[in-house]
């Protein structure tokens, strides 16, 4: 069973910064896709960060570039979302995501974590 468990959310300032942790079991992590999305209230999940098991490649959203980094620790099966400088407008549940195959659009991964609130105050 594949399962995802994000940690790492909660409340920071403005300028501030967090460490997401999303811990994958279930299946061969080396060969699916990871992604970090979001999903802020009435607003589409958008992609945040992903990486490409095919060709290694990373994605970030023009939002989040120079500010955010994804990373994995294959060894330990977790996929980490280290955000620095976090603005308002970045709250958001954030969710990691696996898939076969992936891509940058939520609905190319078939498998999702529960979630995590990200609040940054103003």
């Amino acid at each position: 069973e594949v399962q995802l468990v994000e940690s790492g959310g909660g409340l920071v300032q403005a300028g501030g910064s967090l460490r997401l942790s999303c811990a994958a079991s279930g299946f061969t992590f080396d060969d699916y896709a990871i992604g970090w999305f979001r999903q802020a209230p009435g607003k589409e999940r958008e992609g945040v960060a992903c990486i490409s098991r095919r060709d290694g490649s990373i994605y970030y959203a023009d939002s989040v570039k120079g500010r955010f980094t994804i990373s994995s620790d294959n060894a330990k099966n977790t996929v980490y979302l280290q955000m620095n400088s976090l603005q308002p407008e970045d709250t958001a549940v954030y969710y990691c995501a696996a898939d076969r195959v992936g891509g940058n659009y939520y609905h190319e991964y078939e498998y999702w974590g529960q979630g995590t609130q990200v609040t940054v105050s103003s």
